[in-house]
């Protein structure tokens, strides 16, 4: 019992870990308590790894964590971004890391969650899911198989996988296994799972004692956090013939008894949080939502994919207030801070947005960006007129993932914003976190 009330304890003084999770807290409110840079003075430092950084950064005790495509998970020093421990899983990290009673989780492509030490990087335990997948169907967005629009194509947009939240002396995550887990934060003994009907990359928001998470199969869920037993499911749209318009690869935020959640059917949802009634959803015209919504002082602010804007809607009425170009697709969650949204995009660019006037009032570039090796930018920061690149080379399914190729040489910003102390930490395809300040 002492150890539990211990827990409890630990996890609701927000003092002790900071925003130590995704999205700054358990409820996904992308509300930071730090004000961030103002104005840009440039690069405080940048830490390089060896793969993609999708991975969002997390920040406790003065260190911040984060993933890494080449299957490491790192802790590096606030101050000096000097790397104090890595952890290899053997296969690419895209989930964010949260920190919480002196452990690190996280999930990888490997199919496990990993529980390691926040102080050495040793591992406590790790749990094996049933597997780990990228969300895939037959025909995915109109690409021929190699020999026929039969063959199931594997999703080359499903990029993230399920960023875990400890409450309770519980973690919770999602799984490509189609299940989303509660484990014992201690030892990683099963506590319940929950199937839904297909992969879930989204990351828990917890509030009130109910998990809410959304899944691949359009539906997304309410959870009570103890038992494992369905609340309530709302189901978004579908797309049975392309599979494009569909899914929730957005995390859900939780604000005043009200669930905000994006789907990639082109709509932001805004769901009573006890009942799953909806209260509005707000259409970007068929761009997906990715991104997982902030919310703070009755405003939503979220981003969307092929129309690249980013939106700032009535939290009551859904009801757009103002929106800014952004020039290519927006994956990255927004951060607030101050009068201040910080956001990234596919070209490689970190915007600060004032949310009162709705003015971008700076943006950085990051290395690979401004090289622009490919050559595949225009000088506006858009992909020659598109999103992303639309290559036509294998005409299959194969152009897919060389748009995705091609997006990633130029340094997306797909990682989320974390900004602690005035400094803004951000991760891009270019294999760096950086600190700007």
């Amino acid at each position: 019992m002492v150890k539990k009330v211990l827990w409890i304890v630990l996890i609701l003084v927000p003092g002790i870990f900071g925003q130590a999770t995704f999205h700054g807290n358990l409820a996904h409110t992308g509300v930071y308590e730090s004000p961030g840079p103002k104005q840009l003075k440039g690069i405080k430092w940048a830490f390089k790894t060896d793969g993609p950084v999708l991975s969002s950064p997390t920040i406790s005790d003065g260190v911040v964590f984060l993933g890494s495509s080449d299957g490491n998970a790192y802790a590096v020093d606030e101050e000096t971004g000097k790397q104090k421990w890595s952890y290899s899983t053997g296969l690419p990290i895209s989930s964010s890391l949260a920190v919480a009673g002196g452990l690190v989780y996280f999930t990888s492509y490997a199919g496990n969650l990993y529980a390691v030490d926040a102080v050495t990087g040793k591992v406590a335990w790790t749990f094996t899911t049933e597997q780990e997948r990228k969300f895939q169907a037959k025909g995915l967005d109109g690409y021929a198989g190699i020999s026929s629009n039969s063959q199931v194509i594997p999703d080359a947009w499903d990029f993230f996988t399920s960023s875990p939240g400890v409450a309770n002396g519980h973690v919770y995550f999602g799984s490509g296994d189609g299940n989303v887990y509660c484990l014992d934060a201690h030892t990683g003994a099963l506590v319940w799972k929950f199937t839904t009907g297909d992969v879930v990359h989204a990351s828990p928001a917890i509030a009130n004692n109910t998990v809410y998470i959304g899944s691949w199969d359009s539906y997304f869920y309410a959870i009570d956090a103890d038992t494992g037993q369905e609340k309530w499911r709302y189901k978004a749209g579908e797309d049975p013939v392309f599979h494009n318009q569909v899914g929730f690869q957005s995390s859900a935020t939780v604000v005043d008894g009200v669930v905000y959640v994006g789907c990639r059917d082109g709509h932001v949802y805004a769901f009573d949080a006890a009942t799953g009634r909806k209260k509005w959803d707000y259409s970007t015209s068929q761009s997906w939502v990715n991104t997982t919504p902030a919310v703070r002082d009755g405003v939503v602010y979220a981003g969307s994919c092929d129309g690249g804007r980013f939106h700032a809607l009535d939290a009551k009425s859904g009801r757009l207030r103002f929106a800014v170009e952004a020039k290519a697709c927006l994956d990255s969650s927004p951060a607030l801070a101050g009068d201040l949204a910080y956001i990234g995009n596919f070209s490689g660019r970190l915007y600060a947005i004032d949310i009162k006037s709705g003015k971008v009032a700076w943006e950085f570039q990051t290395a690979a960006s401004k090289e622009d090796r490919l050559k595949v930018l225009d000088p506006d920061g858009s992909y020659h007129g598109k999103t992303y690149p639309n290559t036509q080379v294998f005409h299959d399914f194969e152009d897919m993932y060389l748009s995705m190729s091609l997006t990633f040489s130029t340094g997306a910003i797909i990682s989320s914003p974390a900004i602690d102390k005035g400094v803004v930490y951000v991760g891009s395809t270019d294999g760096s976190l950086y600190a700007l300040e």
